[in-house]
C-alpha cells in the first residue's frame, strides 16, 4: 500500500495532468480559457466550425461561470448540448440560429444573472422573439441585452414579461414605438440603454426612438441609470426625465442635441450626473442620416 503522503502527491499530479488536458481540449477548439483556483471558470470561443462533438466537449466543463460564444452553429439542438453548464452566471451570444422554441433550453441555467443576445437569428422567420418569454424561468436573471435583431415588437412584448430584470439594453432591432410600450411593465428596472431601430433597406421603417418614447420611459419609476443613444433629442424631454425620482446617472451619446439643451437638462436635474458626448457634423451624417435614416 502506498504511504498516504505519496498517494496525495500522486493524486495531485494526476489532477493537474487532467486539468491540463481539459484546457488543451478547449484551446484546440480555439477557446480562450480562464482559470480560478485550478478550475475553468471562463471561456470565450467562436463556434463557427463546431461539430456536435465539440459542443458536447464544451458542455462537459460544468464549472464555467462566464461563457461567450458566437456562430451560426448555435442552434436549438446544439444549445441543448450545453445545458449541463449549470454554474453559468454570465452568457453572451452572437449570431445564434435559435428558433423561438429553442429558448426553452435556457431554463437549465438557473444561476444565470447576465444574458446578451447580439444578432440573434438575423432575418430568420423562425425567430419572432416570442421565445424570449421562456427566460421568465430564470429567477436570478438581472441583466439582458437584445441588440442587432430583425425581431421587433413581439420580442419586446416577451421581454416586458421578464419582470425580474434590473438592467436592459437594446438597439438596432426591428421594434416600433408600440413595442417600446412594453418596457413600462419592467417594474424592477434600475438601468436602461435605449437605442434606435435598424432600418430595413428599401422599406420605410418608422423611427423607434425619439422624444415621444420618453413618455414610456417616464413610467419606469425605478430607473437609476439611463443611457440614450442614436436619436434626435432636445430639452423638451426634461419633464419626462424629472418624472424619474431615482435617476442618478444620465448618459447622452451618439445623439443629435445641442450643448445648450444638455446644459438645460443638467440644470433641471441637479441630483443627476449627466454624461454627454457631442457628435460632429460628419458623425451625424454617417450614423444618424446614412445608417439609421433619421
Amino acid at each position: 500500500m502506498l504511504p498516504m503522503k505519496l498517494f496525495a502527491v500522486l493524486l495531485a499530479v494526476l489532477c493537474s495532468c487532467l486539468r491540463a488536458a481539459d484546457i488543451e481540449s478547449l484551446e484546440k477548439l480555439g477557446a480562450k480559457v480562464t482559470q480560478s483556483a485550478g478550475v475553468i471558470t471562463q471561456v470565450q470561443v467562436k463556434c463557427d466550425a463546431f461539430t456536435e462533438a465539440d459542443f458536447r466537449t464544451l458542455g462537459s466543463f460544468t464549472s464555467i461561470k462566464n461563457l461567450t460564444i458566437s456562430g451560426k452553429t448555435i442552434t436549438d439542438g446544439t444549445l441543448a448540448l450545453l445545458t449541463g453548464l449549470v454554474e453559468l452566471e454570465q452568457l453572451s451570444t452572437d449570431a445564434t440560429q435559435l428558433t423561438d422554441a429553442g429558448y426553452k433550453h435556457f431554463a437549465a441555467f438557473q444561476k444565470l444573472k447576465s444574458l446578451a443576445f447580439f444578432h440573434p437569428a438575423f432575418r430568420s422567420k423562425d425567430f419572432t422573439g416570442s421565445g424570449l418569454v421562456s427566460l421568465k424561468a430564470l429567477p436570478k436573471l438581472e441583466r439582458l441585452t437584445f441588440a442587432g435583431s430583425t425581431a421587433g415588437d413581439v420580442a419586446m412584448e416577451a421581454i416586458g414579461q421578464l419582470t425580474q430584470l434590473k438592467e436592459f439594453r437594446t438597439w438596432h432591432t426591428a421594434q416600433t414605438q408600440a413595442g417600446n410600450a412594453h418596457l413600462a411593465k419592467l417594474t424592477n428596472l434600475t438601468a436602461l440603454r435605449m437605442g434606435q431601430r435598424l432600418p430595413e433597406w428599401g422599406k420605410d421603417t418608422p423611427i423607434s426612438f425619439d422624444e415621444a418614447t420618453m413618455a414610456v420611459i417616464a413610467q419606469i419609476k425605478t430607473l437609476e441609470s439611463l443611457e440614450l443613444t442614436e436619436a434626435r433629442l432636445s430639452a423638451k424631454i426634461i419633464p419626462q426625465l424629472q418624472a424619474l425620482p431615482k435617476l442618478a446617472k444620465l448618459k447622452i451619446e451618439t445623439v443629435d442635441i445641442s450643448a445648450a439643451d444638455v446644459e438645460a437638462i443638467q440644470a433641471a436635474l441637479p441630483k443627476c450626473k449627466v454624461d454627454y458626448k457631442p457628435m460632429s457634423d460628419a458623425e451625424k451624417d454617417a450614423l444618424l442620416v446614412k445608417k439609421l435614416r433619421l
